[in-house]
């Protein structure tokens, strides 16, 4: 660790205060003591807007980095050295002076149901009532089950598993990440994995991001904890999304995998109501991954994605 004149030997992290994120951090700690057995860490939590408002739905909060722009600001001020993510909440266009310094291996990307009576996407009564903030899983939702009523629901996991799973539940069933459940001891929740072929996950999601300074040591300490194949996936995935011009408020999705020297990416873009769907994929050398998900989110505009999600995006602001 000499070679890298670190602060003396220290990482300060930046997490969002929630259980989950906590989680995420203190794993990164974790990743950063096996790689430096000589390091010093710490975490500092932070309040985010997107954490402030929990009653509000994240499609009528708007904007970007509603999760991140206080870790960032703490970044660029030099309050932390370091900001650990869930990948599919940063934003893809990353602030001058800031850049992510490491994406480790991925967990399971998939989303799961989960209902207190056991029920799975199939089983269902007509009319039962599904709790999602995002549009993504709601138009897939929709697009397989359109009898059922898929309604808001905000909160951190924990908060959310209990309104799921209280006896006097609004809901019949919920929406909610297989990773974070796996990290917090939770799939014992679950009644249903959701295959890709019945829900494509968001870009991003399951992988974390840990962002640093561009310009210190601390890019290359954190260069040891990157996953190339990874990498590879989410660059193509969040390109994808980049070049559609969405976010989560957005029903956009994509999925990438490596295999050897072959990178495989699968979009989709979806109407909200889940009666249209436009479905691409592609493939291409692991180093050529952004033009890759550039490409493929062409072939979706090609396909009429730009005029849908552009009628999504007018009755959002509507």
């Amino acid at each position: 660790m000499d070679d890298l004149e670190f602060d003396n030997g220290a990482i300060r992290l930046g997490s969002r205060r929630s259980e989950l994120a906590l989680w995420q951090s203190h794993h990164i700690e974790k990743l950063l003591n096996k790689a430096y057995p000589g390091l010093t860490t710490s975490i500092k939590p932070f309040v985010t807007q997107g954490d402030k408002d929990l009653a509000t739905p994240l499609i009528a909060i708007g904007g970007k980095g509603l999760f991140t722009a206080e870790l960032e600001a703490a970044l660029l001020e030099g309050d932390i050295d370091a900001a650990v993510h869930s990948l599919k909440d940063l934003p893809v266009e990353t602030p001058v002076g800031l850049t992510i310094g490491a994406i480790p291996r991925r967990a399971n990307p998939a989303d799961v149901l989960v209902s207190r009576q056991g029920f799975t996407l199939d089983s269902l009564p007509k009319r039962a009532v599904v709790g999602t903030c995002s549009p993504r899983r709601t138009a897939q939702i929709l697009s397989i089950r359109p009898d059922v009523n898929v309604i808001d629901i905000r909160g951190n996991i924990p908060t959310r598993l209990r309104k799921a799973l209280d006896e006097d539940s609004a809901y019949d069933a919920i929406v909610l990440a297989y990773a974070g459940l796996a990290r917090l001891g939770r799939l014992d929740a679950v009644s249903q994995v959701l295959t890709f072929d019945l829900m494509l996950p968001a870009p991003g999601q399951g992988a974390l991001a840990v962002q640093c300074r561009d310009d210190d040591s601390s890019r290359k300490l954190l260069s040891l904890l990157d996953e190339a194949d990874t990498r590879a996936a989410v660059t193509a995935e969040r390109s994808f999304l980049s070049a559609l011009g969405g976010g989560c408020g957005l029903p956009i999705s994509a999925y990438g995998t490596v295999a050897g020297q072959r990178l495989t990416v699968h979009g989709r873009v979806s109407a909200v109501d889940g009666t249209k769907k436009i479905d691409v994929n592609g493939s291409g050398s692991p180093i050529e991954a952004w033009q890759l998900g550039q490409e493929l989110a062409q072939s979706a505009i090609a396909e009429g994605a730009d005029v849908l999600l552009a009628g999504i995006a007018e009755e959002i602001r509507n």
